[in-house]
């Protein structure tokens, strides 16, 4: 394990046992915690994007935010639906937060999950074309953002622009050199993990995957990695790729954690999502002799390089360093990280 980093939801909800009551609240205690994390020495700080939901969804003012507030920390996402995205205004977002951070992004997109609302793309101003579905149109999206973030020119100047243009055509700006390496994608069955090895994406893992063996989500996840990294190596890309998994994990180390996560061991859990039979995978919390057992036991985190724990960021910023310097200091050196 090489890196381990946090992936906040970023839920907020008006209950007086939330510690995030407002979309302010979420969003300046997201930068807090990045910061937090920081200090603790972990690697990355991730944000999930959703739309019309009390939840993180514009992620770029945010990742600036954060790159502008810390100094080492990754920053990313876990996913950007790209079905809503314009991907040249997506560019210079992306461009301009990964400069203020001085090239640290590492921007996770997919085709989307589970709406609140039917067809919600379509609000934003997105339809599929002829003989496209919403999967195809965001698989589209993703692939005109990776021409961008080339950085070649596209667009015939005016002549007569307002300012001086550099000879010949035109790209978009800001451009930030090296982003397009560092473009992952949320793939939820092996078949669209070899689709991202072959483009040369990233790979993101969920805490969900299409249940394609009826194995348990470890060891699907591990199979659809070694996939991933077979097609990565056929493709013949010149940098090397890397991968995440995303865990719920919580070492018990007092009497609070145990009255919020020791409630027994889970297990994963098989549902349907977007008419896709899914396995969820397991929560871990455990004392921390006990948590490194079973995680040394999860295949999918032994193969990949990445590890972010997601967390429940309406307990606040507190109580979330808390986890995180238990899982860094108690746990994670025993499985390798460092």
């Amino acid at each position: 394990m090489k890196k381990i980093g946090f992936l906040s939801f970023g839920h907020w909800s008006a209950s007086a046992q939330s510690a995030t009551r407002s979309a302010s609240d979420v969003l300046l205690q997201s930068i807090d915690l990045a910061v937090a994390a920081e200090e603790l020495g972990a690697d990355g700080a991730y944000f999930r994007v959703h739309h019309f939901a009390q939840q993180l969804a514009s992620p770029f003012p945010l990742l600036a935010a954060v790159g502008a507030r810390t100094s080492r920390i990754e920053i990313g996402t876990g996913v950007i639906d790209m079905r809503y995205e314009n991907p040249f205004y997506m560019a210079e977002d992306a461009g301009s937060a990964d400069l203020i951070s001085r090239g640290r992004l590492q921007l996770g997109i997919s085709r989307g999950s589970p709406e609140q609302v039917i067809e919600g793309w379509r609000h934003f101003g997105y339809a599929p074309r002829e003989g496209e579905n919403d999967a195809d149109m965001g698989r589209r999206h993703a692939e005109v953002l990776l021409d961008l973030l080339r950085g070649e020119g596209f667009a015939k100047p005016s002549p007569n622009p307002m300012f001086p243009n550099p000879p010949g055509l035109l790209r978009v700006e800001p451009h930030a050199p090296g982003l397009r390496r560092r473009i992952w994608w949320g793939s939820a069955s092996n078949a669209t993990a070899i689709w991202a090895a072959q483009r040369g994406m990233h790979l993101q893992s969920s805490t969900l995957k299409a249940d394609e063996s009826g194995e348990p989500l470890h060891v699907q996840q591990a199979k659809q990695i070694r996939i991933y990294r077979q097609a990565w190596k056929e493709a013949g890309h010149d940098w090397e790729p890397r991968v995440s998994v995303s865990r719920s994990i919580f070492p018990l180390m007092n009497d609070r954690d145990r009255a919020y996560f020791g409630r027994g061991s889970s297990s994963d859990q098989i549902g349907v999502i977007d008419n896709m039979r899914a396995v969820f995978g397991r929560s871990y919390a455990a004392e921390p002799e006990q948590l490194i057992a079973q995680l040394r036991a999860d295949e999918g985190i032994a193969e990949a390089d990445t590890l972010l724990l997601t967390i429940p960021n309406q307990l606040g910023v507190d109580y979330n360093a808390h986890v995180l310097d238990a899982i860094l200091t108690h746990v994670a050196p025993a499985l390798g990280w460092r």
